[in-house]
């Protein structure tokens, strides 16, 4: 038998970008209905959501790309960076 199995990390890291994502597109359903509500034409509020569908993506694209970059950058280094202080010149 081997030694005891590394237990799974209790507290999984929360994936926040496609939380905020999920909120993005949220608005992008709720508020041209908000627009059609209080009276804008059909043509505004479907305006206005292209325009925050195409912000969302951009956005969504972005923060992948970002989130990729710091786990490229922390395997390079070795891991998170610690707390400790550096000598500043």
């Amino acid at each position: 038998m081997s030694g005891p199995r590394p237990s799974p990390d209790p507290h999984p890291t929360p994936d926040t970008v496609s939380d905020v994502i999920r909120w993005a597109a949220f608005s992008c359903v709720l508020v041209p209905v908000v627009l059609l509500w209080y009276g804008t034409s059909l043509a505004g509020a479907a305006g206005t959501a292209l325009g925050l569908a195409a912000v969302t993506a951009v956005c969504r694209v972005l923060l992948r790309r970002s989130e990729r970059c710091a786990e490229d950058c922390a395997a390079q280094r070795g891991g998170r960076h610690t707390r400790e202080r550096t000598p500043v010149d």
